[in-house]
C-alpha cells in the first residue's frame, strides 16, 4: 500500500518503521510531512522515505493517510487537507481524543478510522484500540488492522466511546507502569541496593512477570496467589498495599484519565 504520514513524531515513526519491517509498504511509496526540517532530514536518512513540509503534496496518490499529529494541531492540519484527499482513500487518525466526526467534518471525508496506540509501539509491543466510521470498507478495515498489528496487538471496537476507556487504560498505561517501576527502584535503593543493580532487578522482574501472565493462561489473581505464601514476605508487602488502598487508588486514577479523555474529545 501507499501511505502518507502527517506528522513524523515518535508514534508516527514507530508506525512507519513497523510497516516497513513487516513489508506492508516500501520506502518509495511512503511520504512523511512534518513541520520540522531536522526531523524530516532524520526520517529521510534513516528510512529512505520521501519527506516534505507540504501535507497536500504528501497525500497525493496515497491509499492511506495517517494523521499522527498532536491533538492541538489537528484543526490546522484538517483545514489544510480539506478537499485534498481522494474520497475513496482511508484516513487513519492516531490523534488522541479527536473523534471521528471531527476528523470527517474537518476533512470533508467519510472513510475514517480512529486508533489509540501506545508508546511500546516504538519497540514492536504496542497495544492499539481502534474503530471505524460506517463508510470504511472491509478492505480498508483490513488495511488499518494490518498497520496497527505491525506495531504489536490491536483490538477493534464497534462503539467509538470505548476509545476513551482504551486511552485511560492502555494509552496512558505505560506511564503507570513506569511510575511503579520507578518507585520499586527507589525503594530498593533505600534498603541498600545500588541503583544500577536495582534497575536490573526491577526490569527483569517486570519483564518476566509480564511474560508469565501472557503465557501461563492464568489470571493475574491466580498468579498473585501462587507467589503469596502464608506468613511470608510477599503477603506482608501486599498487606501494606491493601491497607493503603492501592486498588481503590488505581481505580480512581483510571476514572480520572477516562474523564479527561472525554473532556478532550468534547473540545472544539
Amino acid at each position: 500500500m501507499k501511505l502518507a504520514f502527517i506528522g513524523g513524531g515518535n508514534i508516527g515513526e514507530a508506525m512507519l518503521a513497523a510497516v516497513l519491517e513487516k513489508r506492508l509498504a516500501v520506502a518509495a511509496d511512503i511520504a512523511v510531512s512534518d513541520i520540522s526540517e531536522p526531523r524530516r532530514a532524520f526520517l529521510k536518512d534513516k528510512y529512505g522515505v520521501t519527506v516534505t513540509a507540504n501535507s497536500r503534496a504528501a497525500v497525493a496518490g496515497k491509499d492511506v493517510v495517517v494523521l499522527a499529529v498532536k491533538p492541538q494541531n489537528v484543526p490546522e492540519v484538517l483545514a489544510g487537507l480539506k478537499g485534498n484527499i481522494d474520497p475513496s482513500r482511508l484516513v487513519l487518525s492516531i490523534a488522541a481524543g479527536v473523534g471521528i466526526n471531527t476528523i470527517s467534518h474537518g476533512l470533508a471525508h467519510d472513510n475514517v478510522v480512529r486508533a489509540m496506540p501506545n508508546t511500546p509501539a516504538q519497540v514492536g509491543f504496542g497495544m492499539s484500540g481502534w474503530t471505524a466510521a460506517a463508510a470504511v470498507t472491509p478492505a480498508q478495515k483490513g488495511q488499518a488492522k494490518a498497520i496497527l498489528a505491525a506495531m504489536g496487538s490491536e483490538i477493534y471496537f464497534d462503539d467509538e466511546t470505548y476509545l476513551d476507556a482504551v486511552t485511560a487504560v492502555s494509552g496512558s498505561g505505560p506511564a503507570y507502569f513506569f511510575l511503579f517501576a520507578e518507585s520499586l527502584i527507589d525503594a530498593a535503593v533505600e534498603i541498600g541496593i545500588s541503583r544500577p543493580d536495582a534497575g536490573r532487578l526491577v526490569q527483569q522482574t517486570m519483564l518476566g512477570s509480564a511474560q508469565l501472565l501472557l503465557k501461563s493462561g492464568q489470571s493475574p489473581a491466580d498468579l498473585r496467589r501462587a507467589v503469596t505464601s502464608k506468613g511470608g514476605t510477599t503477603e506482608r508487602a501486599l498487606n501494606v498495599f491493601e491497607e493503603g488502598g492501592l486498588a481503590s487508588l488505581i481505580s480512581a486514577a483510571i476514572r480520572a484519565a477516562h474523564r479527561r479523555a472525554k473532556e478532550l474529545g468534547e473540545q472544539p
